[in-house]
């Protein structure tokens, strides 16, 4: 199986031709004009992976906390994430950098605070 893709690591864009095996295995890329493109089309392509931004409610502020995940999570997470993070009311103070929920839904990755409230 054949896709094409564009790569979002810099400005330049390459429009990449990703080979995929009938199992769903990377087999090839090509178009890319650096080794990161090459990294990313074989994520992108496998598992691919998304930051994710959010709001949550924060007792005693009429202000949202924003949170973030420290590290792009496998993107099939997110409807989970999204729904672990609605039932989330944190107290003050929160520093910008806290962790918010540790390792969430077991996968390695922490929700972590973007920004202080005192």
């Amino acid at each position: 199986m054949e896709q094409i893709i564009t790569c979002i690591n810099c400005p330049v864009g390459c429009r990449m031709t990703v080979q995929i095996s009938d199992n769903g295995s990377f087999l090839s890329v090509s178009g890319n004009t650096c080794p990161r493109g090459a990294k990313y089309a074989q994520q992108e392509c496998t598992i691919p992976k998304r930051m994710i931004t959010a709001v949550i409610p924060v007792r005693g502020s009429s202000v949202p906390l924003s949170v973030k995940t420290a590290e792009p999570v496998p993107k099939k997470l997110i409807p989970e994430i999204m729904s672990e993070l609605a039932e989330v009311t944190v107290m003050l103070p929160v520093h910008s950098g806290d962790t918010i929920i540790p390792d969430v839904l077991d996968s390695g990755v922490d929700i972590i605070a973007t920004r202080s409230l005192p």
